[in-house]
């Protein structure tokens, strides 16, 4: 067994897209591309407006926050919730008390298969 520490402290600063007081830490990388990663987002931090590289999953895990698509308008996101992004979708995260995520990146991803759609506004 392997114990791995998913501390904010072995992460890196997200400092592309104007963003701040936001932190990666990178999980997994496969030979398929596909990255698995846990995201903090402290409170009143965002990660900016950017494209997605490949199709992104973003899984909330603790707290709760906002994201936007194309358009750039807030819809609330919590624990217990996921996005997904296509590749070339531009969008933006962020949160006022705090929240963490694990994001999934992947040129194939296909949750539709496994969770069932919120409905939002």
């Amino acid at each position: 067994m392997k114990i791995y520490k998913l501390s904010k402290e072995h992460g890196k600063k997200i400092e592309k897209y104007q963003s701040h007081l936001a932190t990666y830490v990178k999980m997994i990388q496969t030979n398929e591309a596909a990255t698995i990663g846990y995201m903090y987002i402290d409170g009143e931090g965002t990660v900016g407006h950017h494209p997605a590289p490949i199709p992104q999953l973003f899984i909330v895990v603790e707290g709760e926050g906002w994201v936007t698509g194309g358009d750039q308008k807030r819809v609330s996101i919590k624990r217990g919730e996921a996005v997904m992004w296509e590749k070339g979708e531009w969008h933006t995260s962020g949160s006022e008390e705090g929240m963490t995520a694990i994001v999934i990146q992947s040129e194939e991803l296909h949750p539709e298969t496994f969770m069932e759609r919120k409905k939002h506004a």
